[in-house]
């Protein structure tokens, strides 16, 4: 599937529900790869903040990003709105400190998108996916989230689950291939308890709020005395309070509106990992804080998935390649100074290894007394003889060679290795062997963590 970008610009203007202040956007098509931006034209220099996950600066009641001294609030209806809508490139231009709330929903975001339409560009999308289910709590908000891989022919599914003590209760809300974002998820407004305006109001952050661009819900604990006094102190007439619970005298579009509009807030806020998910996510108890946790924890598992790309797989049942005594016929390294113990994998350009590390090592009572770690630099000399495996294989009579370090860069050692781990020596060439050179990428790893890595150059010396 291609990246798409608007057709033309389109123009919104509206309050800005925490601010309070009159705003107007403009949304312009945009290059490939160049994600959602928004440009704060008002601000000196007009400054650019692409919507990330690294630029979030709060997320009280709505998400709000930042960099240097500009801020963008409440971005989440909108950026639901281009992942709906399937947006991936568009320059935000706005005039104000905030996106207009509108009417609370995404759906005048995604009218005015398919008014002046999607374009198609030329690059493929680029997709957030993983191998394996995934669970996380934010600890803050107590929001619980899971990542599901999707089987074969599956595109992605978003599920919220809200529970409240009032008439809103227990409801769930899903959007997947089939359901339309424009029709089920984008009308849905955001809301609000009754019992929260004081506290908001005195916080001064719903300086925006109207009737009409939230639902207010009354609270099953808040007596209709009280109701009705913030029904004054709001200007809302004291005799709209309805028997479906809601403060303001809106009629809800359909019974779970409340989780539809949790999940557009959390299609939205996972939008600011700039790339569409493919999995199925669900999330229980949803909100900004816990949204904006579960997408750096996401980035977190890109970022170990990405550095474990190359993780070789290692299965302890299957015959190696080369065992200990085939390796002892390669390369002349002995006791104490053997430090690969098989052979699981050789191509034209990558060598496996593996070293079993016992407390039987000869060099653990002095590294450290008490406090067995393997030493680093054995560590690379554990990939040099790894590495010398797949030189050696390149010449004939091998055993007639001898391999020696020429240098080491880049070398960089990141967790301890203590006895009873399990190293996976891995060596990849970096260029051709000339003239007996070998320039090999080194990386160590114990389980899903790599330890060390390093630039490995030797040369391929013929005993005389």
């Amino acid at each position: 599937m291609k990246q798409c970008t608007l057709k033309q610009k389109f123009d919104l203007e509206g309050i800005g529900l925490h601010t309070g202040v009159n705003i107007k956007l403009t949304c312009h098509p945009a290059e490939v790869d160049s994600g959602v931006v928004f440009k704060r034209i008002d601000a000196e220099g007009q400054p650019s903040i692409p919507a990330s996950i690294t630029h979030v600066d709060s997320t009280y009641r709505s998400t709000c990003i930042k960099k240097g001294d500009v801020l963008v609030h409440t971005i989440e209806h909108i950026l639901s709105a281009f992942l709906g809508m399937g947006i991936d490139n568009v320059l935000v231009e706005l005039n104000g400190p905030e996106i207009p709330i509108l009417d609370g929903s995404a759906i005048p975001f995604v009218n005015a998108i398919k008014a002046v339409g999607v374009e198609e560009q030329e690059k493929d999308k680029d997709y957030i996916e993983f191998d394996k289910t995934l669970e996380f709590t934010d600890p803050h908000s107590k929001s619980e989230y899971m990542y599901i891989p999707c089987k074969e022919g599956e595109e992605y599914e978003y599920t919220s689950i809200i529970e409240y003590n009032s008439k809103v209760g227990r409801q769930v809300a899903m959007y997947r291939p089939g359901i339309s974002y424009s029709e089920e998820i984008a009308p849905s407004r955001t809301f609000v308890f009754v019992n929260e305006l004081e506290e908001l109001a005195a916080k001064g952050v719903i300086k925006g709020g109207r009737v009409d661009n939230a639902i207010v819900f009354s609270h099953k604990d808040y007596s209709e005395e009280k109701v009705k006094a913030l029904a004054q102190k709001f200007n809302v007439d004291m005799d709209i309070l309805v028997d479906n619970g809601i403060l303001n005298g809106l009629t809800l579009q359909s019974p779970n509106e409340p989780a539809r509009h949790k999940l557009l807030d959390l299609i939205g806020d996972l939008y600011l990992l700039r790339k569409p998910i493919r999995g199925k996510i669900v999330a229980k108890r949803p909100g900004h804080t816990g949204n904006v946790a579960f997408a750096k924890f996401l980035k977190d598992q890109m970022v170990k998935k990405r550095k474990l790309k190359g993780l070789p797989i290692y299965d302890p049942t299957q015959t190696p390649l080369y065992d200990t005594e085939a390796i002892k016929a390669l390369i002349p390294h002995r006791y104490p100074f053997l430090l690969v113990d098989k052979i699981i994998s050789v191509t034209d350009t990558q060598v496996v290894g593996i070293k079993n590390v016992t407390s039987n090592e000869n060099f653990f009572p002095g590294h450290f007394p008490g406090n067995p770690v393997f030493p680093g630099v054995l560590q690379m000399e554990a990939l040099a003889q790894t590495g010398g495996m797949l030189a050696l294989t390149t010449v004939e009579q091998p055993d007639n060679w001898d391999t020696y370090f020429l240098k080491m860069d880049n070398v960089k050692f990141k967790k301890m290795v203590k006895p009873g781990d399990t190293m996976i020596l891995k060596m990849e060439l970096l260029s051709p062997i000339r003239r007996g050179i070998v320039h090999m990428q080194g990386t160590v790893y114990v389980g899903e963590s790599i330890v060390s890595e390093g630039e490995l150059t030797a040369q391929i010396i013929k005993r005389s």
